[in-house]
């Protein structure tokens, strides 16, 4: 059996009453996580969310399922781009660390378009939404790290993912599944030049990965085929994107159906990206318990792993997403104002005279020693050096979220409270928080779209 077919038939043959009470947890955690960021989106960057709302009114078709907040229905393609778009729209959805992937922006829209436009149950989108991790991060483990020197991580190898529960929820066989993984293979794209400028094309890939794998697996349920080996085929998706090495294809299906990769994804308590987060917590940690204060600050520097330096290092960030994307913008903004929240990303905070200041102290080495611990580990070293002469040291080896370093189910409430809040009343945010928590008691996940509405 080829691991294409392995992945087919896991696909196929694993339902609800299959999954371990804790992966059940976890898909309803990153379900309520991945909503309250599109939520987020819609006032913390309505320019984008009013965007994908204008491209999908000029599409037509049937009303199939919801666009979050603004209510209107679009077919299903359409509202897994869109609501991939505002998922991912402030770069506050949960990361895979091997992967790379922001796995729950296009995968819970796929997931909720598909079962909102098929009538399905919740436990139907639980498992779906599982199915999705569990297909995508495995894709993604097979083709990193090399991958990330062209892709976007999530854009590409989060499509399989929205293709296999698609396929399942559409009710297709398990060939016809294979035949929804290989229409996917030659879709996947997304390229990782926005990290210089911060633009739309970021989000954009995000919610077209959404509508790829959702076309993909409709495609194949209507009869589509397509190459049955596209990821382990020499001229396949594997090999093609993994530019500079072999791809690790046992990690395909290494512990299939065993350990589920959705329960080390990690959730964010920062509005950035993932390797910005212990180096924000370090200087946030620092700067309380020793007492000090911005004006004393001569110079922050960051030992980490080499990506951070060659990817996420923009000392000059001119957009907001441009700004989430620069860890040494985070760890200068946390310095200068003593926090790191949805307000830090700002424009009138990024040119904030005293924020530039801060940032031109800040200097990032990447250190082959930390880079041996990546991506187990997202290493962060600090050294915040004061005008008095002192240095004060800290090192974090692991992000907030991830399973070593944990965010509660209540923390994550908290979360989903503020960025739901400025959308809908208190009565109807915690309505949502209690849907989530009794998703699988919900027989029709049309009822549960209805509360993400106004």
């Amino acid at each position: 059996m080829t691991r294409t077919e392995q992945i087919a038939q896991f696909v196929a043959r694993t339902g609800y009453d299959d999954l371990p009470a804790s992966v059940v947890r976890k898909a309803k955690d990153v379900i309520m996580d991945t909503l309250g960021c599109g939520i987020g989106t819609t006032t913390e960057d309505p320019k984008k969310a009013a965007t994908a709302w204008g491209i999908v009114r000029q599409m037509g078709g049937p009303q199939e399922a919801t666009n979050l907040v603004a209510g209107f229905k679009t077919p299903a393609v359409w509202a897994a781009f869109a609501n991939g778009v505002l998922c991912h729209g402030i770069d506050f959805d949960d990361t895979h660390k091997e992967a790379l992937t922001h796995t729950g922006a296009p995968i819970v829209p796929a997931a909720l378009a598909s079962a909102e436009t098929k009538g399905l149950s919740g436990k139907d989108l639980i498992t779906g939404v599982v199915l999705g991790y569990e297909v995508s991060v495995r894709v993604g483990m097979c083709v990193m790290p090399s991958h990330y020197r062209f892709w976007q991580s999530t854009a590409t190898n989060c499509t399989f993912g929205a293709a296999a529960l698609t396929a399942k929820m559409y009710g297709c066989t398990e060939e016809e599944i294979i035949n929804a993984l290989g229409l996917t293979g030659t879709q996947a794209a997304g390229l990782l030049t926005y990290l210089e400028f911060g633009d739309f094309s970021k989000s954009l890939n995000v919610g077209k990965c959404s509508f790829n794998g959702v076309f993909s697996g409709i495609c194949a349920k209507t009869g589509a085929t397509a190459p049955p080996v596209m990821l382990e085929h020499k001229m396949g998706y594997s090999y093609a994107y993994c530019p500079d090495g072999e791809p690790k294809l046992d990690k395909l299906t290494a512990g299939l159906g065993e350990n589920y990769e959705i329960l080390v994804n990690v959730p964010k308590p920062y509005p950035s990206l993932t390797a910005s987060h212990a180096p924000i917590e370090l200087v946030l940690k620092l700067m309380k318990e020793k007492g000090i204060k911005p004006e004393q600050i001569v110079k922050i520097t960051e030992r980490t792993y080499n990506t951070v330096k060659t990817h996420f290092s923009n000392f000059d960030p001119q957009t907001t997403m441009a700004a989430r994307l620069s860890v040494p913008y985070c760890i200068a903004v946390a310095a200068a104002t003593g926090t790191c929240g949805v307000a830090q990303f700002t424009m009138d905070v990024i040119n904030d005279p005293k924020v530039r200041q801060m940032l031109s102290k800040v200097e990032i080495i990447a250190d082959p020693e930390l880079n041996k611990l990546y991506p187990e580990k997202f290493p962060a070293v600090i050294d915040i050096e004061t005008a008095d002469g002192k240095t004060y040291h800290g090192e974090q080896y692991y992000p907030g979220g991830d399973v070593m370093n944990p965010i509660s189910l209540d923390g994550l409430k908290h979360k989903f409270r503020g960025l739901a809040a400025p959308s809908f009343s208190a009565g109807r945010v915690e309505e949502i928080i209690n849907a989530v928590d009794r998703l699988e008691d919900c027989k029709d996940v049309r009822d549960f779209t209805k509360l993400l509405v106004k």
